[in-house]
């Protein structure tokens, strides 16, 4: 299930802890209602209200902040491929197969790591070796440089090519990280009894339905952000491929 589908999920359930707090209200007997009992009712909810802002707001600046990580290791990774692609045109027409060759890995490549992605942790293998860009390397590597400067170049374009495979398996190895279900139904649950004590000690009315409505969904929200956030590279807010496919033009 999606962010949009598991933040549905969590709106229906938290907004029906507020419905089910207006049905006790009517329910209970007047005497389990008395103003000792709303006091206790509140603290407690106070206290829950209180941590479940706290985890959301620490949720989404942790997703933020992987979220912004991975983006700059995708950003890095196209840095590497155009600055590799420059020290090849220096190194000469020695170096043009290996252009060529990295030009026709990137798409694959780009495929590969969204997909990697999508996949989750569940059905996430182990990381394979040959792939795109393995070509490349050893194009790379069967250069043999004619003079100082060549040499030079060769051993820069070594180096730009183990850092591109770094952040590529950074990429890989990050690409499972979400948050837990049972942590993320263990927040619904607080929230849901947060509605329901708000719903149980108020008359329902127009005002508090809507107040209730708008609420739920702001919760949702929250949560939807910290869902998409986990995931850069599916849901709407996807890091986009545009850049590191188009990051090299046409030999």
């Amino acid at each position: 299930m999606g962010a949009v589908g598991t933040s549905l999920v969590a709106l229906v359930v938290i907004l029906g802890g507020g419905f089910v707090g207006m049905w006790l209200r009517q329910a209970l007997p007047e005497r389990h209602l008395v103003d000792e009992t709303k006091d206790v009712v509140r603290v407690g909810s106070g206290l829950i209200g209180t941590i479940s802002a706290l985890v959301l707001g620490l949720l989404i600046a942790a997703a933020n902040g992987s979220y912004g990580t991975q983006s700059g290791h995708v950003q890095h990774m196209t840095a590497d491929i155009i600055f590799l692609d420059q020290l090849l045109a220096q190194y000469g027409p020695e170096a043009k197969p290996a252009r060529e060759e990295l030009r026709q890995a990137i798409d694959p490549l780009v495929k590969r790591i969204w997909r990697e992605s999508r996949s989750g942790t569940a059905n996430r293998q182990s990381f394979e070796a040959a792939g795109p860009g393995q070509d490349v390397a050893a194009i790379i590597l069967q250069l043999e440089p004619r003079n100082e400067a060549q040499r030079i170049i060769k051993d820069r374009v070594v180096q730009t090519t183990a850092d591109w495979a770094q952040t590529r398996l950074l990429l890989f190895e990050q690409s499972g990280s979400s948050l837990p279900l049972p942590f993320l139904v263990v927040l619904v649950f607080w929230l849901a009894m947060i509605f329901l004590s708000l719903g149980m000690f108020a008359r329902p009315n127009p005002i508090l339905i809507g107040a209730l409505i708008i609420c739920a969904v702001s919760a949702s929200g929250a949560l939807f952000l910290v869902l998409e956030l986990s995931h850069p590279f599916t849901g709407l807010m996807q890091i986009s491929s545009a850049p590191l496919r188009n990051a090299l033009a046409p030999l």
